[in-house]
């Protein structure tokens, strides 16, 4: 008889880019992710709610709901959750030092690794040559990449018909155009040595949507990802060892265990 695996449990988990209010926000996915992992505390690097698009409309379903509370619900068993907003939610700006269901609201915060690294916590948005010289065109980029996520729909039932797995353009376009952008604006030296003045080991950042971790200059260079497209976290493990989960991954891998454990439950009752 198959029985549900207890969560993983980490030192730490660092998230960000996740988009609520928007279609395209992977909030199912999410929420499995939130039932297989949980930290002692929990970074929420920005862009978590969506501000541009629920300007423009309302949209938010339940699963939506169901990820805030989620969240909460870890708090309330004892998780420390910081929420450093983005541009996205820069609305959350306003409330920078205050505490929200035990969740609290920082503009950057000190992330101390189990193995004595200091590490400097932001979104990064803040680092964008973009968003903060040309706004105009952030907002034109966001609807391009709205319409790009649309495409994706059509295009992934076209691709499973033919056996295909699934495939993001949108991811794919965004990653060419943000690989410019990061390289002309030097977004990640400029993250790095933003870390070196404030006398850090590294940086944890979001914004630009591409899981990393790496070394720059001799810093760390983290960046969480997304959880639109490429539905990644970061992880720190008890020996301060810091790891890029790739939970679509993950999920198809317990999909596929979930779907043998039956089929092994049939065959056996039917034996």
């Amino acid at each position: 008889m198959s029985h549900e695996p207890q969560p993983t449990r980490y030192r730490t988990l660092f998230l960000s880019d996740i988009h609520l209010g928007t279609r395209g926000c992977q909030a199912e996915l999410l929420l499995e992710f939130l039932k297989h992992n949980e930290a002692e505390t929990i970074y929420l690097v920005g862009d978590i709610i969506d501000g541009w698009k629920l300007k423009k409309g309302w949209y938010w379903p339940q699963a939506h709901n169901d990820v805030v509370q989620k969240l909460l619900r870890q708090v309330r068993k004892g998780t420390r959750m910081y929420y450093l907003p983005g541009n996205h939610d820069d609305f959350a700006r306003e409330f920078v030092g205050m505490v929200f269901g035990g969740v609290e609201v920082v503009e950057q915060a000190y992330h101390v690794t189990n193995d004595g690294r200091k590490l400097l916590v932001l979104h990064g948005d803040l680092f964008d040559i973009v968003v903060q010289n040309a706004e105009w065109l952030a907002h034109l980029g966001d609807w391009a990449y709205e319409m790009a996520m649309k495409l994706n729909v059509v295009l992934n039932k076209v691709r499973r018909m033919f056996g295909f797995p699934y495939w993001s353009l949108s991811a794919w376009a965004k990653n060419k155009v943000k690989n410019k952008v990061s390289s002309f604006g030097a977004y990640e030296e400029a993250l790095t040595d933003a870390a070196r003045r404030h006398h850090a080991d590294g940086v944890v950042c979001g914004h630009i949507h591409r899981a990393d971790i790496r070394d720059i200059g001799g810093l760390l260079y983290v960046n969480t990802g997304d959880f639109v497209e490429s539905c990644t976290a970061v992880a720190e493990h008890e020996d301060g060892r810091l790891e890029i989960l790739h939970w679509r991954a993950a999920s198809e891998a317990l999909q596929q265990t979930a779907a043998n454990d039956r089929l092994r439950a049939a065959t056996k009752a039917a034996a």
